[in-house]
């Protein structure tokens, strides 16, 4: 009696023979599977890919369309060297109107176009925020070195500091050149670059370095950030417009990762009326 049950309970087993053949028809069968994701996965993992590009794409033009839009009117420049591209400007951290007049009571700090001695004036409406070393520039025209503020010629150091409604700044012994239509001042800090170069893949911003009549292709001491990587090709155009009231900067930039590849493109307004 309890042989013949033990011997039940062994042919409830599964024989090596029996494991071999599961274990074949489950590969088989995972083959079978495998054909029918890899197709999708591939998919998947090309559109991840693409997005990544197109996101740090995007953002980087984001983030230039953004600063130029905030750029001292007639400022930006672009330059090639070596196969890399560069766009400069003067970001505008302030600005305002100035006195023009005096008072009926004849007072009031003017701001002087006929004193080379003149160094404050009174801010009308709200005060600016003001840093010892910024650039003070009025009637940014960039039509030559008068009206230039790469050039200087319309261009002061600010030596006023914090919220001021007078501000005040350095006499270079020659008064500002061209008053504004508008009376409006502008406080610049120091200048800005995009450096796009495709042959080392990399878009840098720099900042951090001192402003020069020229347009500069190296950066001695800046501050250089990196915006986007896998640049394969970029193109930056700039035309000021019609009477450099409204430009148009055209961007386009080109990523490429693992045999995926996004182009975006951008065109920005910019505001020229100073």
């Amino acid at each position: 009696m309890t042989n013949t049950l033990l011997q039940r309970g062994r042919n409830h087993g599964f024989t090596l023979i029996e494991l071999i053949v599961v274990m074949v028809v489950v590969g088989i069968l995972a083959g079978i599977v495998a054909l029918f994701i890899e197709s999708p996965l591939q998919g998947y993992l090309a559109a991840s890919r693409r997005a990544a590009l197109v996101d740090a794409a995007d953002t980087a033009l984001l983030r230039m369309a953004r600063d130029i839009q905030a750029a001292l009117p007639n400022s930006l420049r672009v330059t090639q060297s070596g196969g890399v591209t560069y766009l400069e400007y003067l970001p505008v951290s302030d600005g305002g109107r100035y006195r023009a007049q005096q008072t009926g009571a004849g007072s009031g700090d003017i701001l002087d176009f006929t004193s080379g001695g003149d160094a404050s004036f009174d801010v009308l409406g709200p005060t600016v925020n003001a840093t010892a070393g910024q650039y003070l520039v009025v009637y940014n025209l960039a039509v030559d070195a008068s009206s230039d503020a790469w050039q200087g010629g319309n261009r002061r150091t600010v030596t006023s500091n914090g919220a001021v409604a007078n501000l005040a700044f350095t006499a270079t012994g020659s008064p500002l050149p061209l008053a504004s239509p508008n009376n409006r001042f502008y406080l610049t800090g120091a200048p800005v670059t995009y450096a796009c170069d495709p042959s080392g893949g990399t878009l840098y911003r720099i900042n951090g370095y001192a402003l020069q009549a020229s347009q500069p292709t190296s950066f001695g001491g800046a501050t250089a950030n990196l915006l986007a990587g896998h640049v394969v090709a970029c193109s930056i155009s700039y035309d000021p417009g019609a009477a450099q009231r409204l430009g148009q900067l055209t961007l386009r930039l080109q990523l490429s990762q693992d045999g995926e590849t996004v182009t975006l493109y951008r065109e920005v307004v910019v505001n020229n009326d100073a």
